[in-house]
């Protein structure tokens, strides 16, 4: 991930004090949908659209009364994605990686966490009244995890937006590692190798 270094979660919750730990959450569902009736959709995978117009997931910065960083993380989920949020709780079995960029003393966790195909549904219906909804969140947006017919459309131009950190290889790294993807729908994209 470009500029930024992987650390061990040990490690990273070593730095001390100074630091400021910031945690999201990749939520995703089975989807037996199928797109015009023949394309598979196979899952459905959040992302949000940022008050800065970039593409990021769910979450936010751990503060002094939480009591841990998944408490921090379910906080944020809340306020970010509304009350269907509660129904669920990331957990440190859901956690992915942890980095350091060459910022201002900040290390950033990721989750992902499987969620039922109603839960997901709940928290996109629901979004639109959570707290930060107009505010910090323009709106939420599924991922397409397939290619179509052109090799241009789909996952291909989607990952052409602007993404927030290291937003799109978080991304594309639990998409390979979940086994989220179809066959042949990430040809000629360039997969992050794992430090």
């Amino acid at each position: 991930m470009a500029g930024a270094r992987r650390l061990e979660l040990g490690e990273a919750l070593a730095l001390g004090s100074g630091w400021r730990h910031a945690c999201h959450a990749l939520l995703y569902a089975p989807d037996p949908g199928m797109l015009f009736g023949r394309i598979p959709l196979r899952y459905a995978v959040l992302m949000q659209m940022r008050f800065d117009g970039r593409l990021g997931f769910p979450g936010g910065f751990v503060d002094t009364q939480d009591s841990s960083l998944e408490d921090g993380l379910n906080r944020e989920l809340r306020e970010e994605l509304g009350e269907a949020a509660a129904a669920f709780r990331v957990e440190r079995t859901d956690y992915r990686s942890s980095h350091v960029g060459s910022g201002p003393r900040v290390v950033a966790h990721f989750y992902a966490k499987r969620l039922t195909l109603e839960q997901l549904l709940a928290v996109e219906a629901g979004a639109t009244r959570a707290k930060d909804h107009g505010l910090e969140v323009l709106g939420l947006v599924r991922v397409p995890l397939y290619t179509l017919r052109d090799g241009v459309g789909g996952l291909p131009t989607f990952l052409e937006n602007s993404f927030i950190g290291s937003a799109r290889e978080q991304l594309l790294e639990a998409l390979q590692d979940l086994g989220l993807l179809q066959s042949g729908s990430v040809s000629g994209l360039k997969i992050p190798a794992h430090h």
